[in-house]
């Protein structure tokens, strides 16, 4: 491209001078205050011909006409980018703030400096400025150029100064976007015939502009839903058109395409920035790299530059600038396996996407990005053990990322892996204040503040993140939990109305929509959601984990223990092991909790044989054994938890304390349960991620047992109805049912030690509760413990 001088160009044979430049056509030569500056034919050549008329745009095809031979030069735009580029380079211009060369979009050039005049006309060919540095002659120079001005005045200066101040804030304000705007990354032209870089490059744009605490990139969720609406498939090829199109639906301010080529064994990248409403292109970068190896390090420099022109302040280009393949990896083939990925899942889900994430980590064991996603992939599918494998190796080679992403692998790091809720909490909060528009974490941190029993500040968060997000299924069926477990009943139905009017969907939602349903007794409703569930592979066992649920909240153990096993086994067949050791732990605390002693331990220990590693796993199993009086297996799981989770807010604060106290009721020392559930309370509503429902309220419910034991009636009537109060979390848990029972034994236990009216109000107490109870339970299996009992007792108080 360079260094090929065409005729056309004629030099002119009197120096030309503008601010403190010379330009000497005859040598070919530009000079600042009269030393050489290193110029290639090209770029001088450009300047040459803008000086020919100062001041009128120079065309874009007059250029290619005059410098560029149709036979000698294949890609024109980009040599002329170049070019221009290295001239202003030279002349210390900047194409935001032009001083001397003004671009005209999709036009040509200008030349804007006023000129300082020629050498006379009558001077020798080589005259003019000397070719070295030459005190007099530069004093001289100066000084005729303050002469220039001083005649000029201080009218035409002003009028001067407030054109350009105009046309510098219609340039700046033009080409600047906002905070609030978003963009749309169009798919790479990829001219090389190389197919590594096909969706690879887009990915690594994605991720260096993520850095940036001013641009927000259009998630692939908006796309491929908008995508819908356009008639085009999920996986439709993003050109300039479609992108521009996709653009103004979503209303978006720009769309950034992207093009690489190569020349010889060199690569040439293009980045440009295109508004999509008036086709004006906002800005453009242009970027070589001299191997396939230093494709990503270019790509990187370029979209750096190119967030400067787009509006974001140099203070945080620089701070947030980690190199691209240190961002990501210098692995080219495993920056595909990743895109692969990420591609795969926007268009089929998680369990699609995890052989080419799980490959990503193959092909470069460092890339910190790959195993987070391998980790939310898991967590997505109810395998949190596996994921806190994964979270746990992002954390460890978090130095292999960005700064903004090594806070995303911190959180989940901290929130699955540790369990440490607070330093999670801390980790989001730092992020949506360097982030505040990444609607992710506001969702995140609100799932940490159920998981702390802090409801109230977890739907505030969450609505935060609707409104940033208002096309998120999730976030509408976590806001739906949240306002659910506040008991706002009304709220949570609104929320789900708002969804359905957006049409999203996804599992999440769908066992949110059967919550509703059952607590509104709307059977209907819940055959609908159960619907949904059937024939998903990945989602199946959920739905069949929630009727096997509602099955034992009505006493019918024999069709839940049914659909319980089978939602173990859709489970297994959607490789998700410990989801299905969930669902068979949960089977082995109803059973339990029923008085089967016998079939709860088998079932606990399937559980375990599932998933051995697992926390959720190990805490329900501990749990059933205690329940069991299985006081070895219990303790010994307990210790295990205690050594792999110390750290763990839930482990340390909810489920040992629970396991603990009803070891100690086998033992019958109430009041040392009561006193173990102590450090319970200020999380015992905290939600239980691995469970269908929000929370079975299970340190609730034993401090009720031990309050009976303990012959303290009234305050465990006041244990179990906080339980029945808080059935927005409890859903269809078993807990949820026999905390009627609890209520009937407290009030029968009243009843019998006071006197009089007291005595009298106990029992009337404890014969409604009684009969609540048979009535959910009127068409229980009859061979049941726990109903054989509750009847015998009903019997006897009437």
């Amino acid at each position: 491209m360079e260094g090929t001088t065409v005729p056309d160009a004629l030099p002119s044979k009197r120096p030309t001078c503008f601010g403190p430049f010379e330009v000497d056509g005859v040598r070919g030569e530009l000079r600042k205050r009269g030393v050489k500056i290193k110029l290639q034919d090209q770029p001088f050549q450009i300047l040459q011909i803008l000086l020919e008329r100062p001041g009128e745009m120079v065309t874009r095809d007059e250029l290619r006409n005059r410098i560029w031979p149709a036979d000698t030069f294949v890609d024109f735009d980009k040599g002329l980018y170049n070019a221009v580029k290295k001239l202003r380079e030279a002349l210390g211009d900047e194409p935001g703030f032009p001083r001397y060369i003004e671009t005209v979009p999709k036009r040509g050039y200008r030349f804007i400096a006023p000129l300082d005049g020629t050498a006379p006309a009558n001077a020798p060919p080589h005259s003019g400025p000397v070719l070295v540095p030459n005190p007099a002659s530069a004093q001289e120079s100066r000084a005729r150029f303050r002469r220039s001005w001083k005649i000029l005045g201080s009218t035409v200066l002003l009028i001067v100064l407030a054109a350009a101040g105009a046309w510098y804030w219609r340039v700046r304000i033009a080409r600047r976007l906002t905070e609030k705007d978003t963009i749309v990354l169009a798919d790479f032209a990829n001219s090389t015939g190389d197919p590594i870089f096909d969706d690879t490059l887009k990915t690594a744009l994605s991720i260096s502009l993520r850095q940036s605490p001013f641009l927000n990139v259009l998630p692939d969720s908006d796309i491929t839903r908008t995508l819908r609406l356009m008639t085009l498939p999920p996986g439709a090829k993003l050109t300039n058109e479609v992108a521009g199109e996709l653009c103004q639906r979503v209303g978006s301010k720009a769309y950034l395409a992207g093009a690489i080529g190569s020349l010889g064994t060199e690569y040439v990248l293009e980045l440009k920035a295109v508004n999509c409403q008036s086709g004006d292109t906002l800005a453009e970068e242009q970027a070589t790299a001299a191997s396939k190896e230093k494709v990503l390090d270019a790509l990187g420099k370029a979209a750096s530059k190119l967030r400067g022109e787009l509006g974001e302040s140099l203070a945080t280009v620089r701070k947030f600038d980690v190199p691209l393949a240190q961002a990501t990896t210098p692995s080219l083939e495993a920056l595909k396996a990743y895109s692969l990925g990420r591609k795969a899942q926007n268009e089929k889900g998680s369990g699609a996407a995890q052989p080419y994430y799980q490959r990503a980590t193959e092909l470069d064991p460092d890339f910190a990005l790959a195993y987070r996603a391998v980790g939310s992939g898991y967590v997505s599918l109810g395998e949190l053990g596996r994921a806190s494998e994964y979270f746990t190796k992002a954390f460890q080679l978090r130095e292999h990322a960005s700064d903004r992403e090594k806070l995303t692998i911190s959180a989940a790091y901290y929130q699955i892996a540790t369990g440490e809720l607070d330093k999670a909490a801390q980790t989001f909060q730092q992020e949506i204040e360097t982030y505040p528009l990444e609607y992710r974490e506001y969702g995140n941190l609100g799932m940490v503040y159920a998981s702390e029993g802090r409801y109230d500040k977890a739907a505030e968060i969450t609505r935060q993140a609707v409104r940033l997000a208002p096309n998120r299924s999730y976030l509408y069926a976590n806001l739906a939990n949240f306002t659910l477990a506040l008991q706002r009943f009304d709220e949570a139905r609104q929320i789900i109305h708002e969804a359905q009017a957006r049409k999203v969907d996804d599992a999440v939602f769908h066992n949110a929509l059967y919550a509703v349903a059952f607590l509104s007794s709307d059977s209907a409703a819940m055959q609908d959601q159960q619907a949904w569930f059937q024939g998903k592979r990945e989602f199946e066992n959920v739905g069949l984990a929630l009727a096997s649920d509602t099955e034992a909240y009505r006493g019918g153990l024999a069709k839940a223990r049914d659909l319980a096993r089978r939602a173990a086994n859709s489970a297994i067949k959607a490789d998700s092991k410990e989801t299905a050791a969930i669902w068979r732990a949960n089977t082995a605390l109803q059973q339990a909790a029923f008085g089967n002693h016998a079939e709860s331990r088998q079932a606990a220990a399937e559980a375990l044989k599932l998933a051995p590693a697992s926390a959720g796993v190990e805490s329900e199993a501990a749990l059933a054994f205690a329940m069991t009086r299985d006081t070895a297996r219990a303790e010994s799981l307990a210790r295990d938890l205690e050594k792999r989770f110390p750290l763990d807010t839930q482990v340390q604060s909810l489920w040992l304390p629970t396991i603990h106290a009803q070891l100690a009721l086998n033992r019958a020392s109430p009041d040392t349960a009561i006193h173990a559930l102590q450090s319970a309370s200020p999380i015992e509503f905290g939600l239980i991620p691995f469970v269908a429902n929000i929370s079975c309220l299970y340190p609730v419910y034993v401090r009720g047992e031990s309050y009976l034991a303990a012959h303290e009636g009234v305050a465990a009537a006041a244990e179990f109805q906080k339980v029945l109060d808080h059935n927005g979390m409890v859903w269809n848990c078993w807990t949820g049912v026999l905390a009627r029972l609890g209520v009937a034994r407290a009030n029968a236990m009243v009843a019998g030690t006071a006197q009089g009216a007291d005595a009298t109000a106990a029992r009337t107490r404890a014969l409604a509760a009684y009969k609540d109870f048979l009535t959910v339970w009127k068409d229980a299996d009859p061979n049941i413990p726990i109903f054989r009992e509750a009847k015998a007792e009903y019997e006897a108080l009437r």
